[in-house]
């Protein structure tokens, strides 16, 4: 069986920017939680998809924002978006998926904790993070986790990783340690671009087995004179580039109470009507499968 572990987060914010704008009666937008009930009534019309978790950031903010306080925040997200996540939350719920609400802890941290977990089960042929963060690429594992985009179509496997990133999965918060990930909010080491930081972790893996001295590099790609200002730069913040990997690195020890039984999907609640109504659409439920 394959399991689908869904980025929630990013669903809503893909579907507040792709999915038309829609007034529910009391007249809040609800426009990105249609969206992403569609998204995912398409997707469990696949044969494939039996078993399914969405992961939802309940509050932008993690315990990462103590670790750096320039992590994300809510800041600067349309509050019409911000006020969905509830509304998200409770429809996928009732669409009988099975719905994790971080707030310690992130979404991508409680679908690494998933895919921890599930992988060791001898049913399990596949786990698909449905998701294309590049955070989470650091969980693919050969083919047996693989990320997947639904909106281009593109799956990553581990061969899939390096050809993209230049590096191996297990680099991958080594590589945002160094470049950095606007997207979170931290900045990365200057003059360390995706290009010299896939040739260095290509070769030493992760940052602290960087040799300090350039020599020691040998790398055909990067000059000596190259070389040198890349391990000034990072002898002069390695505080900072570890700091940013362990912003980068997933938790693995997100409580989660589900078996894998838990996470087979077998048909909408009831309650998903009375959802559907007071989000202003009659029509969903028409479209679903299988009520329980």
């Amino acid at each position: 069986m394959k399991i689908h572990l869904v980025d929630g987060t990013y669903e809503l914010f893909r579907s507040h920017f792709g999915a038309p704008p829609k007034k529910a009666p009391n007249g809040q937008e609800v426009g990105a939680t249609l969206g992403l009930i569609k998204s995912l009534l398409m997707m469990l019309g696949s044969s494939e998809v039996t078993h399914v978790a969405v992961a939802f950031d309940h509050v932008i903010t993690s315990f990462r924002n103590d670790l750096y306080a320039g992590y994300k925040t809510g800041e600067g997200v349309d509050p019409n978006l911000l006020a969905q996540f509830p509304l998200a939350e409770e429809a996928v719920s009732a669409l009988g998926m099975v719905v994790w609400p971080m707030v310690e802890f992130e979404a991508d941290d409680a679908l690494a904790t998933a895919a921890t977990k599930f992988k060791k089960n001898k049913s399990v042929d596949q786990i698909v993070i449905c998701s294309p963060d590049k955070d989470l690429a650091q969980l693919v594992t050969g083919k047996q986790i693989v990320c997947w985009d639904r909106r281009r179509e593109i799956v990553l496997d581990e061969k899939g990783v390096i050809e993209k990133f230049g590096v191996s999965p297990e680099s991958i918060p080594d590589y945002l340690g160094l470049v950095g990930d606007a997207a979170d909010g931290y900045p990365g080491i200057p003059g360390w671009g995706a290009k010299s930081a896939s040739a260095v972790l290509s070769k030493f893996k992760h940052i602290e087995s960087i040799p300090d001295d350039a020599a020691k590099w040998r790398l055909k790609s990067i000059s000596p004179g190259r070389a040198s200002s890349l391990t000034e730069s990072l002898s002069q913040r390695k505080e900072e580039a570890m700091l940013y990997r362990q912003l980068s690195t997933l938790r693995t020890d997100v409580p989660l109470k589900e078996t894998l039984s838990d996470l087979k999907w077998q048909g909408a609640w009831d309650r998903l009507k009375k959802v559907c109504h007071k989000l202003g659409d009659e029509k969903i439920p028409e479209r679903v499968t299988r009520w329980r």
